[in-house]
């Protein structure tokens, strides 16, 4: 088979094949005679001399003539006219050795007059062509090369100077700290002359799978760069990733960016054009609900192959094709919505309307090869070079990111729209891939939050420990999840899947290890503060019960009583040493027998009531009249409850049956939805594995390519039980694609929530798969979700070809109705489908009908061919909560429950008595949460409300502090001490 076969037949043109059919969509044919065809290109191509270009090319050599004005000989020629400034015909004859082959009249038009910003940069995957290592040492030696091209192009034109522009800053913060320093004083100069610009974003991330302070965090690095080496960063690029969260705009905007280039690859996946992206002008101004905006250039995959459309054009090639292309680009810009027509890329074509591209200017994205992680390269500033002296337009510049915006802000700022909102993320279901290290991380996300502030309560800087932490989390969060082909095990190239895949996941465990790690310092530090701070007193030990979040609350807490502080066998007695009340408590001891390899003593439960937010009360052990009540052992119903809600599993069917509100008097559960609530979920498609970019080339109109359906069966009780502080019914079920699921549902006394925990034992297969978890709600449409640094909801902007039948969340999702609001929060699992299963081959279709209410959490996945892992094994966890209430917001519910199953009470042991409680920070506002204490007085806030806010926090030893926050924006204040 012939390569022109295999294309034809696979529909996946190389660059020969689309650079054709640019050809052929930017001229008209005009003669055709015996087989012979001549075809004519009216371009954007000036002189210096004040003419413009008509381009005329034949099947066959012949002497082209434009009567009365210019003639040339060849298959391809460039002739030249007076520049025109209204239609003008002219008679074209074609000869050959015998005469007069054939003649037409051609109409050349007034062209524009282009100036285009070659932006030469390399795409950063860290991993994907090479293993990750291999990859940032390449970077490192990028940027050597650049230093040394720029040096070679000192003299010449400005306009042809190498200009290069850092993608990803993370390779460029290693190369200041490992080379020598008259190199970097060298890229420090050239970063100030403008020849070197570093960009805002690390590494490409899936901005989604972030936390809020994380994703500030990320660009801290800025302030550094300045201080140290006196330039600035002013712009920002995400590439490949085909969408970012609205609290991105925020974290640039408060790190002083301005401007982002964009590159959305499609990779088949994506169908923008089918929600709106058709409306999406180029470039826009982005505006968060916090009213900061960031001026945005996108590219896409029919602009040429998104970050590659330089490269397409020839710009990385030589002069001559560019000669050839780059006008044709130009002109198809500015004639049609899309450069390149449906069906151009094979598998994937835009079938809605878009406005051709109105500006004379243009960012082109190149680099040195074609190919992601491609270094530097001479050719577009030669190309550059030659081209301004060749002609007066399209003008070539060499520039760095900001050049272009920089121009476009003076230019046009009033006349680029402006969108709102969220730009989710088309590639956001890949983050399911992954499934067990992505908890890891959202855990490690939550415990940073308290570790900072415990540390900071102990009078310890921890800031930079903090940091390298979060920065771990980041990494994992980087778009480029395994190799081009995963399912390989090589040692090198793209074929490299399984040591990518090992030090992808491991750096996530790593991550989570960290977090771990400084919260058990934090503890152990906040508790000899406050020891110190302590008196001798009668009780045997004592806890500082602390609450990491905003609001007072009521929850359980679980803490270690070591043997070698109190006997295991001593029975001991809880008191609340505020009240002198007693405390109901469970124990779990830690037997030598049984652990011989962990700390021996008791895990104390209990519920502590009204614990101040970002406060703590004290717990006092006293000696008890009996140990600890052992659990009781209830009935095999299926039903437990507490003072809030009574809860009914159906053990035949499968799924819980019923969530009563007591205090509402109202059912929690849609009984007659399609799936019962909390049912296990097995989709599998009828699509094969081990193909890179299959899902690229499968399109699913309907439900033909859901090969399977499955839900867990063959529910049995394994315990139900009472304890001190609440009732708990764990119950194992069957299903396909894990050897078992186990579901731990639980109340505690006097916590209005429900706890549920959903452990897979997963099977590992390539074959297509994935895994929901169904929570269908008697409520109507969801009103509101958290998103990284904002808040969604169905009448929240978004912006225009965002992704819409998955949505990619932080932490909760709120109902609300004027009698009630229910919240549902989720901790490791981020992905969730609202009302319906979508198909997982574009456009996406439903394979159920919707449902208002009905929540399903796409617990995990392996759909994607390449970039992501092919198939995940081991024992998975996922935690949900559920509450309800006839008082809260929505949006105030949401957070509740988010900070009941993310950030749970954390008890320290003190050695001796502190004052019974102490609250040390608060914030005035209930739509105002505190994220974190930092060092020396920070504070950091996060508005949930619709509107700019003015808050007070008001810490013990500070002046009371204003914040003024915007609407669903973040802030961070910093204490006087009094």
């Amino acid at each position: 088979m012939t390569s022109r076969l295999l294309q034809r037949s696979l529909g996946s043109p190389d660059y020969d094949g689309i650079r054709q059919a640019l050809r052929d969509d930017t001229s008209t044919p005009v003669i055709s005679v015996r087989g012979l065809e001549v075809r004519v290109a009216v371009l954007p191509l000036f002189t210096h001399d004040g003419r413009q270009a008509v381009r005329v090319s034949s099947t066959e050599p012949l002497t082209h003539v434009l009567v009365g004005v210019d003639s040339g000989s060849g298959k391809d020629v460039t002739l030249l006219v007076p520049e025109v400034d209204a239609p003008r015909e002219l008679t074209l004859e074609c000869r050959d050795d015998a005469g007069v082959v054939g003649t037409a009249r051609i109409t050349v038009t007034p062209q524009r007059k282009w100036s285009v910003f070659v932006v030469h940069h390399s795409h950063l995957d860290i991993g994907y062509t090479d293993p990750q290592g291999t990859v940032l040492r390449h970077h490192l030696d990028y940027l050597d090369s650049a230093l040394r091209l720029a040096e070679e192009t000192a003299s010449w034109p400005d306009d042809a100077k190498f200009r290069w522009t850092v993608e990803s800053s993370m390779p460029a913060l290693k190369w200041l700290d490992a080379r020598p320093k008259e190199m970097v004083d060298s890229f420090a100069e050239l970063a100030r002359a403008g020849l070197i610009e570093v960009t805002a974003l690390p590494f490409q991330l899936h901005t989604e799978a972030c936390s809020t302070e994380e994703l500030h965090r990320q660009l801290r690095f800025i302030a550094q760069l300045e201080q140290r080496h006196g330039f600035t960063t002013k712009s920002a690029m995400h590439t490949d990733v085909p969408g970012a969260v609205v609290g991105l705009v925020d974290a640039l905007s408060q790190a002083g960016v301005r401007y982002l280039a964009a590159a959305h690859n499609w990779a088949g996946r994506s169908v923008p054009y089918l929600h709106g992206g058709d409306k999406l002008t180029r470039p826009f101004r982005w505006r968060a609900p916090s009213g900061n905006e960031i001026i945005v250039w996108f590219t896409d995959t029919p602009h040429g192959m998104a970050y590659m459309e330089g490269n397409t054009v020839g710009l990385t090639d030589s002069y001559e094709l560019a000669d050839d292309l780059l006008p044709r680009y130009l002109s198809a810009l500015s004639t049609r919505g899309y450069p390149y027509g449906p069906g151009t890329f094979g598998w994937q074509g835009p079938d809605a309307p878009k406005e051709p591209y109105e500006l004379d200017v243009l960012h082109l994205r190149v680099q040195g090869a074609h190919a992601d992680n491609a270094g530097p390269s001479i050719v577009p500033a030669s190309i550059a070079r030659r081209w301004n002296e060749q002609w007066a337009f399209p003008r070539l510049r060499s520039a760095v990111n900001s050049d272009f915006f920089e121009h476009v802000e003076e230019h046009y700022h009033d006349r680029l729209s402006v969108h709102e909102g969220d730009w989710t993320d088309w590639w956001a279901d890949g983050l399911g891939s992954g499934a067990r290290p992505l908890g890891y991380v959202r855990r490690a996300q939550s415990a940073l939050r308290v570790a900072e502030t415990l540390h900071t309560l102990a009078g310890v800087d921890a800031t930079e420990q903090i940091d390298a932490a979060y920065d771990k989390v980041a990494l994992f969060n980087e778009h480029t999840w395994g190799a081009a082909n995963p399912w390989e095990d090589a040692e090198e190239g793209g074929d490299s899947g399984g040591l990518q895949w090992t030090r992808k996941s491991s750096g996530a465990y790593s991550a989570q290890d960290d977090a771990s790690d400084l919260l058990h310092a934090a503890t152990r530090r906040f508790a000899a503060a406050l020891s110190e701070r302590g008196t001798e007193g009668g009780a045997l030990a004592s806890f500082a019960v602390f609450n990491p979040a905003t609001w007072a609350r009521t929850d359980v807490v679980r803490a270690f009583l070591p043997r070698d502080v109190v006997g295991a066998d001593v029975p001991i007695a809880l008191v609340d040493s505020r009240t002198g009340q007693t405390l109901p408590h469970h124990e779990e001891l830690v037997d030598p027998a049984d652990w011989p390899t962990r700390p021996i003593g008791r895990h104390v439960h209990a519920v502590v009531p009204d614990i101040p937010g970002y406060g703590y009360a004290r717990i006092d052990v006293v000696p008890g009249q009996a140990q600890a009540p052992e659990p009781v052992e209830l009935d095999l119903d299926g039903v437990i409850e507490n003072e809030f809600y009574r809860v009914a599993y159906d053990v035949r069917e499968g799924y819980l049956s019923s969530i009563f509100d007591k205090r509402a008097g109202r059912e929690l559960i849609n009984g007659e939805a399609a799936a019962g609530f909390g049912q296990y979920v097995y989709d599998q498609y009828a699509t094969a594995p081990h193909f890179n970019h299959l899902s690229g080339h499968v399109g699913a109109h309907d439900r033909t390519l859901l090969g399977d359906r499955a839900i867990g069966r063959n529910a049995t009780v394994k315990e139900v039980r009472r304890t001190a502080v609440g009732e708990k019914l764990v119950v194992e079920l069957q299903g396909k694609g894990v050897d078992w699921i186990r579901t731990t549902i639980e109340l505690h006394n006097g916590v209005p929530r429900l706890d549920l925990t959903y452990q897979l034992a997963k099977q590992g297969t390539p074959a297509k798969e994935a895994v929901f978890l169904a929570f269908p709600f008697a409520a109507g449409k969801a009103t509101a979700w958290e998103l990284t640094g904002g808040v969604g909801g169905p009448d929240v902007a978004r912006v225009p070809g965002s992704a819409e039948y998955m949505l990619p969340i932080r932490h909760w999702i709120a109902f609300e109705d004027p009698a009630l609001s229910i919240a549902w929060a989720t901790l490791e699992a981020p992905l969730v489908q609202l009302g319906t299963i979508h198909m997982p081959y574009a456009p996406f279709p439903p394979t159920l009908d919707e449902e208002d209410g009905t929540v399903y959490s796409w617990a995990l996945n392996n759909i994607w061919d390449t970039n992501f892992p092919t198939q995940q094994q081991g024992e998975t966890t996922f935690r949900y909560a559920v509450t309800s209430s006839t008082e809260a917001t929505g949006v105030r519910l949401g957070a509740a429950a988010a900070a009941g199953l993310c950030e749970p009470f954390v008890g320290v042991l003190v050695t001796d008595s502190p004052d019974v409680s102490e609250t040390y920070a608060s914030v005035d506002h209930p739509d105002v949460l505190i994220t974190s204490l930092g060092h020396d007085g920070v504070v950091r806030l996060q508005s949930l409300a619709a509107e700019p806010v003015r808050a007070t926090v008001t810490m013990p030893g500070f002046e009371p502090a204003e914040a003024s926050l915007p609407a669903y924006g973040v802030a961070v204040v910093r204490g006087t001490r009094q």
